[in-house]
């Protein structure tokens, strides 16, 4: 059984995927815990509660909060970019070096070379899965951070973006507006 506001939402022709996820939530719910500033504007507009006043407070919070999530990301892409040129910068050094070393040993005779070329090889691939071991990690722990970050900043908009909805339109305005739509 769906619910009076569920079938609103289908009448007014809502998407398969906010039908999904308003379930079985009455309005005042939905209209609470909704993260989607788009779709909280898409019903006002619907039900033609969107004004030019609404709309152009909404747009300049949104592109407010746009520019500072994208301030936010964009930093933390650059930290997880900067570390992990580092932790990668390290890695080929640690390689290079480790590979040099096996030239060096590998080329006095090719007899020796033949001798050697096992144990040497060996060390040079400890040596590089080791290092290439810790950049992973570092990369790993940078990438965390930015996700972290990206997560938060991402949350903030959407917080700020349908917290200006909210405020912009009452739900009592919704409401009278839904008595309208067949249940």
């Amino acid at each position: 059984m769906t619910t009076t506001f569920r079938r609103q939402l289908q009448a007014l022709s809502a998407c398969p995927k906010a039908l999904a996820w308003v379930g079985r939530k009455g309005l005042r719910r939905a209209w609470t815990e909704c993260e989607r500033s788009d779709w909280m504007v898409w019903l006002v507009a619907g039900l033609g509660l969107w004004t030019k006043e609404r709309s152009a407070e909404y747009e300049r919070v949104r592109d407010f909060a746009g520019d500072e999530y994208e301030h936010v990301r964009d930093a933390a892409s650059a930290e997880y970019e900067r570390v992990s040129g580092v932790a990668y910068a390290e890695y080929e050094r640690v390689r290079d070096a480790a590979y040099a070393e096996y030239e060096r040993v590998c080329a006095p005779a090719h007899a020796e070379y033949q001798r050697v070329r096992d144990v040497a090889l060996a060390e040079y691939e400890c040596v590089r899965a080791a290092a290439f071991a810790e950049c992973e990690r570092v990369r790993d722990i940078a990438y965390a951070e930015y996700n972290r970050v990206h997560v938060a900043a991402c949350a903030e908009y959407r917080r700020v973006t349908t917290s200006v909805v909210r405020a912009l339109v009452p739900i009592e305005e919704i409401e009278r507006a839904l008595k309208v739509v067949k249940k």
